[in-house]
């Protein structure tokens, strides 16, 4: 049954299975069925025009990175090939196949006990997100029920972190009811909560450095077509710097600027596109609330499970990750120890920022800020995992390519949050995963207790941003 499942996925994709789900996900919530069926088309569109752009934009960043690597004469051992390996990995391991069937039955259970408050169902893709660390585990142990027992515990506290960020994640990206909780882009939830109090001592929160006033202060060149340009130039000069005298050189430099305003103008367009989705089921779920349960704060206010690509292209998200992208690879070259060369992955830093925006406000200073640090400590992660990660993935039906020693997925396995939980487990310790577990409870039992002043905290937080 398993195999069978796992060929019908395999066969439809997510531009097909995620509009079914969304589907009957509105027909559940009572959203008629004009309504519904738009929804459902509204997601496939979406998603397929997001699987457009990012398949015609990924080799041309991983184009200009190669050549900003081969500029410094540096080689790292463990290269980032991209998600896609390791997504293809976890749906050929039996460990990861369960919990994409059990794993989705398992939500709606917690979800209906009231364990959580987000409806983690509607997000079933991105499962394989939890689905990749248990086969790493199943690899490396040998071990089926511990393996899955570590998918399932990293279900948890994801849902416990999504649950943190909801409030702020709806309402600054705009969509009443409904958050992310996707594990490789939710951690950074937690560097952006901590490291808050530290940026507004430094004067961070009152650095004007967001869209908004990129467009007040900067007139057209603050718009977000222009800022690509911009971005596009300089990252087009640091992938050409041997050859600037080249007339060849300048020409990719520009056709790079130009390539990179058009995600950034695009993007935004398809992900209005794709909230639309959801937009008709976040106001189902707002209207079947009783009246007092409409108050932000309220405990029994739940929240809507969305793919991360609705955030993607909001402008500060999207101009911080590419701000980012050739930061992280200076980084990969000067932080000592560090075996880790992200490249394909790059595209995707503005789905790992996502957090740190809402959380921010969109101060783009801050966001960079934190993106340095916690990814810097995920370049070490993912080299640790880098022989692991390779062995695995190769076992389970990935190929790797010809040349390359050690692969990593920069966006999946540069965690540093997961990557501890994963040691733990992976020991067999019992003390290190009652550790993990007892852990989670107590955030649980916190959130639960005192989600209203969490809520209300971050919410004071996020407007010490001047904007």
């Amino acid at each position: 049954m398993l195999e069978t499942l796992n060929n019908f996925f395999t066969i439809f994709g997510a531009s097909i299975i995620v509009p079914i789900i969304i589907f009957i996900i509105a027909l559940f919530l009572h959203v008629k069925f004009s309504k519904a069926i738009m929804s459902a088309f509204y997601a496939g569109v979406g998603l397929t025009g997001f699987n457009w752009v990012i398949a015609e934009f990924t080799p041309i960043v991983t184009k200009i990175v190669k050549q900003m690597v081969n500029n410094t004469g540096i080689k790292l051992p463990v290269v980032d090939i991209g998600w896609q390996a390791g997504s293809l990995a976890s749906f050929g391991s039996s460990v990861g196949i369960t919990f994409f069937v059990f794993g989705l039955i398992f939500e709606l259970i917690i979800f209906a006990l009231g364990i959580t408050k987000v409806f983690m169902a509607s997000n079933l893709w991105n499962n394989f997100g939890f689905m990749i660390w248990g086969t790493l585990a199943y690899y490396v142990t040998h071990n089926f029920w511990l393996s899955l027992s570590l998918s399932f515990f990293m279900l948890l506290y994801t849902l416990v972190i999504a649950e943190i960020q909801a409030d702020r994640w709806s309402e600054y990206f705009d969509i009443k009811n409904a958050t992310v909780a996707s594990l490789h882009n939710i951690e950074q939830t937690i560097p952006a909560i901590l490291l808050d109090p530290l940026w507004n001592l430094l004067g961070f929160n009152k650095v004007k450095l967001t869209p908004k006033v990129f467009k007040d202060r900067l007139g057209v060149f603050g718009e977000p077509t222009s800022l690509g340009i911009i971005l596009g130039i300089i990252i087009g000069i640091l992938g050409n710097l041997n050859n600037l005298t080249d007339i060849d050189a300048w020409g990719e430099v520009l056709k790079f600027a130009i390539q990179l305003a058009a995600v950034m103008t695009i993007f935004p367009l398809i992900t209005d596109v794709f909230a639309k989705a959801f937009i008709p089921l976040a106001d189902a779920i707002d209207s079947r609330q009783k009246e007092e349960m409409k108050e932000k704060t309220h405990p029994k206010r739940w929240f809507l499970g969305i793919d991360d690509g609705v955030g993607y292209g909001e402008p500060a998200t999207i101009i911080s990750g590419m701000i980012l992208i050739p930061i992280m690879v200076l980084l990969a070259f000067v932080l000592p120890g560090n075996r880790t060369l992200p490249v394909v992955d790059l595209i995707a830093l503005p789905f790992m920022v996502e957090s740190i925006v809402a959380i921010t406000r969109g101060n783009i200073l801050k966001i960079i800020a934190n993106g340095i640090i916690w990814f810097s400590l995920g370049l070490y992660a993912s080299s640790w995992l880098g022989s692991i990660y390779t062995e695995a993935v190769s076992n389970y039906g990935a190929t790797i390519p010809t040349g390359v020693v050690l692969i990593t997925s920069f966006n999946l396995m540069a965690r540093p949050l997961n990557a501890v939980v994963f040691a733990a487990f992976i020991s067999q310790n019992p003390f290190w995963i009652g550790l993990c577990l007892v852990t989670y409870l107590v955030l649980l039992f916190l959130l639960r207790r005192y989600r209203s002043q969490i809520w209300s905290y971050l919410r004071k937080m996020s407007e010490k941003n001047i904007n």
